[in-house]
């Protein structure tokens, strides 16, 4: 009974220890009393914890609301970067050789070295690759060389992820790596694959949040549909296309570029209206007369819808898109099939898909 009531007490201890995260340090060479602290390696004015070196050991205590990036300040701007939650850790090394110092305790940390041993070498080939392009060397023989290294990293992508599906560094890897891909619809399939507990945090909610949005225009998905009035005050939906290809063209009166950008709408309405196509037109003008007037003069003869909103349209809401002329091509079945379409752009496209 005695050893019952001992486990019960000493239970909401062990709670508490695991709900916090307790480092432990001794590092050979680190001056006596030296200021040791904790901070986000996003936030690094944020201050998570502080310690002094005694006896050569110093530990740091603090309580995580998320698995984060943290970086180690051990003093004179040396500094221990990795990726923890809330456990008991326990770090020895020396400060003259900080890359061998050892970490024990933290299955986050060990996947964070994992992802450093694979991509640091491939991040610095391709920034190196890139840095020539930049600089003027436009040969094929590099352009194939930095395609084989953005080939390696996806691949390594997929083989990471695959092994660290519940790890935070993996929600990490894949925010981390966005730009290195147009293909949203890849980059969700990769996330779907990982665990709530890798996603429960703020590479986590970045990566839904920027999924989210980029899949609304993404290529193959399907448009997301939206009704405002015409010309007239009739209500025009979206949906209502179906059955054909449809440019819907955000644009208003006011926008320059869009006005200038309008003889090659003008002139792709004309050439292919009678081969299944047609063009709804967004405005964002906030003033009716003006809309009107300019429909009439750049003689824009397809439909026209708005709410007259100015920037608080619900078009830009739905679509997220922060400049025009921004548009859409949308596909007989309702799917974007390309966007920012201008010029030569746009006389291609149509081309592609409306001449046999």
């Amino acid at each position: 009974m005695k050893q019952c009531v001992l486990l019960l007490a000493i239970l909401p201890m062990l709670a508490a220890a695991q709900n916090k995260l307790h480092i432990t340090g001794k590092i050979k060479g680190i001056a006596e009393g030296e200021a040791i602290s904790l901070t986000d390696v996003n936030r690094p004015a944020d201050t998570l914890a502080k310690g002094k070196v005694s006896n050569g050991v110093f530990e740091l205590n603090a309580t995580l609301k998320e698995a984060m990036m943290l970086n180690i300040n051990l003093g004179a701007n040396r500094k221990l970067i990795t990726f923890l939650d809330n456990s008991q850790v326990r770090i020895e090394g020396n400060i003259d050789q900080l890359q061998q110092v050892k970490f024990s305790g933290s299955t986050l940390h060990n996947d964070f070295r994992d992802f450093k041993t694979i991509f640091d070498p491939l991040f610095e080939k391709l920034t190196r690759q890139s840095q020539q392009y930049q600089q003027g060397i436009r040969s094929d023989s590099l352009i194939n060389e930095i395609n084989v290294t953005k080939d390696a990293v996806q691949h390594q992508i997929d083989k990471f992820i695959k092994n660290h599906n519940s790890s935070a560094v993996s929600a990490f890897l894949l925010a981390a790596t966005l730009q290195l891909s147009d293909d949203v619809m890849l980059t969700d399939k990769r996330m779907n694959t990982l665990t709530p507990m890798a996603m429960k945090n703020m590479y986590g909610t970045y990566l839904k949040e920027t999924v989210a949005e980029a899949k609304i225009t993404a290529i193959g998905s399907i448009a997301m549909d939206f009704t405002q009035a015409d010309t007239s005050g009739h209500p025009v939906t979206l949906s209502s296309f179906r059955g054909k290809y449809v440019l819907v063209d955000f644009w208003a009166s006011w926008c320059r570029p869009c006005r200038l950008e309008n003889p090659n709408v003008v002139e792709a309405f004309n050439r292919y209206k009678e081969k299944n196509f047609t063009i709804l037109g967004v405005s964002l003008d906030k003033d009716k007369k003006d809309w009107l007037q300019a429909i009439a003069d750049d003689q824009l003869a397809w439909t026209h819808v708005s709410d007259l909103q100015f920037w608080n349209s619900k078009a830009v809401e739905v679509y997220k898109f922060d400049g025009i002329p921004y548009n859409i091509l949308i596909d007989p079945s309702g799917k974007v099939i390309a966007e920012s379409l201008r010029g030569e752009q746009l006389e291609n496209k149509l081309k592609e898909v409306l001449t046999p």
